[in-house]
C-alpha cells in the first residue's frame, strides 16, 4: 500500500516494523463541544485507514488522544457554570455517542492531556537540557532557530514563516524571536487553578503542540509509521511537533505524514461567523449517521469536499442502493439450494482486485466505492439470472468483506431491540409531526446514551445499535 507523504510530497510504501506492526497516531479533538462535520471527516478517513490495514493483515496499533485542556474549554466551564474537568467529560461522552454512531471503531487508546502532564513536563526539561527551550516569565518556548530543519514539512522558509509571526501582538516581547512557540504556560488567572499544573517552571499548564509530542512518544515510541489529521493542522501543530520530538530524541517522529483535505459547506469554508458550522449530531438527524459517513468517504481523503444538500441526497440514495442489495442477498439465501459455484459468478471476485487496487492507492475510497457499486450491479444481475445457495453466500460474503472495510454495515438486528427503545422512537416520532423538535432531540439524546442511532430514511425511520 502507498500512502501521500505531506512531507515528501510524494505516494510511499507503507512500512512496518517487526511482526508487521504499523502505528497511527491521529490528532484527536478538543473536547468542549459536540463535534462537526469538519471533525467527522478526519475521524471517518483515519477509522478507514486502520479498517484497511488490518484487512491487508497488518497488526495495527492506532492512537487517538483528546486535547481536554483548551481555553475554549475554560471559557465553555465559566459560561455554564460548569467546571472544565466536566465540560471536557461531557464533551468526550458526546464524542464517543456520535463517532460510534458513524461506524467509527474506537482507538487503541484515547489518552487525555490532563492524564500525561508528568510525561509532557518530563519532555519540556529534556529540551531545555538539550539547549532548544528557554524559560521567559514563567512561560516555557522553544527556540526554533536551533532547529535547522524547522518548515520541512510544510516547507515555508522560516524567513516567510518570522514574518508571519511577527505580525502577532501579546507574547513576542516574552520570545528571543517571533517564530518561537510556548511549550509551557503560566497561569494567570485564579479561574484556571483547575487547569494548572506545579512544574520545575512554576505553576502553569502545556501548550498544545507538545501535549502530542509526549503522548504519541509515550504511547507508540520515537518513531510513528504514520501520523496524520486535517490538512489544517500541516503548520503550525504538525511542523512544531516535529521540532520539539526531533530536537528531543534525535530521531525520525513519522514516516509517514497523511493529511485530509478540507470540508466546505455550500462552497464555503464552514465558520460559526457565516452560520454554516454544521455538527454531526444534527446533519445525522436529518439524513442518518450512515449517510453522513458515506458522504465524508465518497470522495478521494485528499481532496476538499463540499457539503450541500444534493450531496446527501446523493449519499442517502447510495446507502439505500447498498441497503437493497443486502437485503436481497439475504432473502435469496434462503430459497435456493446449493451448488457449485459457476465460472460467470466467480468473475466477481475482479471487483474485489479492483477495491483493493483502489484502496493501495493513497487509500482512494472513491474508487473503492465505485468498485462496490459496480459489485453490487453485477450481484443484482446474477440473482436475476439465478443463482444457488453457494453462490449467493460466495457473493453476500465478498459484498460484506467490502462494505465493511468502508465501514458501511448493514447488521440484521431489529428483533434484539428492546421494547422500549421502539416505545421512544414513537414518541419521537409524534414529537416531530408536533413539530417539537426540541422534545424529539432529548429523545435522540436518550436512545443515543442508551447505545442507538435513530436514522431517517425515505424507506422510513431505522434504529441501529452502535
Amino acid at each position: 500500500m502507498r500512502i501521500y507523504n505531506t512531507m515528501t510530497r510524494r505516494k510511499e510504501e507503507v512500512v512496518a516494523d517487526g511482526e508487521n506492526k504499523i502505528s497511527v497516531y491521529a490528532c484527536g479533538p478538543t473536547v468542549y463541544n459536540l463535534i462537526h462535520i469538519g471533525n467527522a471527516r478526519q475521524i471517518c478517513v483515519f477509522d478507514v485507514l486502520r479498517r484497511y490495514l488490518k484487512y491487508r493483515g497488518y497488526d495495527v496499533f492506532f492512537v487517538q488522544n483528546f486535547t481536554d485542556i483548551d481555553d475554549k474549554i475554560i471559557k465553555k466551564a465559566s459560561e455554564t457554570a460548569q467546571s472544565p474537568s466536566e465540560v471536557a467529560e461531557n464533551a468526550i461522552k458526546d464524542y464517543f455517542l456520535d463517532a460510534r454512531a458513524l461506524g467509527v471503531t474506537d482507538a487503541d487508546i484515547h489518552p487525555k492531556v490532563t492524564q500525561c502532564i508528568g510525561i509532557i513536563i518530563e519532555l519540556i526539561q529534556t529540551l531545555i537540557d538539550k539547549g532548544f527551550a528557554y524559560l521567559s516569565a514563567g512561560d516555557v518556548y522553544f527556540r526554533t532557530k536551533k532547529f535547522k530543519e524547522y518548515g520541512k514539512l510544510s516547507q515555508m522558509p522560516l524567513e516567510e514563516l518570522e514574518q508571519g509571526a511577527s505580525n502577532r501582538v501579546g507574547e513576542n516581547a516574552l520570545k528571543e524571536a517571533p517564530i518561537d512557540f510556548a511549550l509551557w504556560k503560566s497561569v494567570d488567572s485564579e479561574n484556571a487553578q483547575e487547569f494548572s499544573w506545579e512544574s520545575p517552571f512554576g505553576r502553569g499548564r502545556p501548550g498544545w503542540h507538545i501535549e502530542c509530542s509526549a503522548m504519541a512518544r509515550h504511547y507508540i515510541g520515537d518513531t510513528i509509521n504514520i501520523h496524520g489529521g486535517g490538512a489544517d493542522l500541516i503548520f503550525p501543530h504538525h511542523e512544531n511537533e516535529i521540532a520539539q520530538s526531533e530536537a528531543a530524541t534525535g530521531s525520525q517522529f513519522a514516516k509517514i505524514w497523511m493529511h485530509n483535505g478540507m470540508l466546505n459547506v455550500d462552497n464555503q469554508k464552514m465558520s460559526k461567523s457565516l452560520g454554516n458550522f454544521l455538527l454531526v449530531r444534527n446533519v445525522a438527524a436529518l439524513y442518518g449517521y450512515t449517510a453522513v459517513r458515506f458522504m465524508l468517504l465518497s470522495a478521494h481523503y485528499r481532496s476538499q469536499l463540499n457539503y450541500s444538500q444534493q450531496v446527501m441526497e446523493s449519499a442517502v440514495n447510495s446507502v439505500a442502493r447498498l441497503k437493497n442489495c443486502h437485503e436481497l442477498l439475504k432473502r435469496t439465501a434462503t430459497c435456493n439450494p446449493a451448488g457449485e459455484i459457476r465460472p460467470e459468478v466467480k468473475q466477481a471476485v475482479k471487483r474485489k482486485e479492483q477495491f483493493i487496487s483502489a484502496m493501495d492507492d493513497d487509500l482512494n475510497t472513491a474508487d473503492g466505492i465505485t468498485a462496490i457499486f459496480e459489485l453490487t450491479r453485477e450481484i443484482n444481475t446474477l440473482i436475476n439470472n439465478g443463482v444457488n445457495k453457494t453462490e449467493v453466500e460466495f457473493l453476500g460474503g465478498m459484498f460484506s468483506e467490502l462494505c465493511g472495510v468502508i465501514g458501511i454495515e448493514f447488521v440484521d438486528e431489529a428483533d434484539d431491540i428492546p421494547k422500549e427503545v421502539w416505545e421512544l422512537v414513537e414518541l419521537r416520532k409524534t414529537a416531530r409531526k408536533e413539530k417539537n423538535f426540541a422534545h424529539a432531540d432529548e429523545i435522540r439524546q436518550k436512545l443515543l446514551e442508551m447505545g442507538y442511532a435513530v436514522e431517517e430514511t425515505r424507506q422510513g425511520t431505522n434504529v441501529k445499535l452502535i
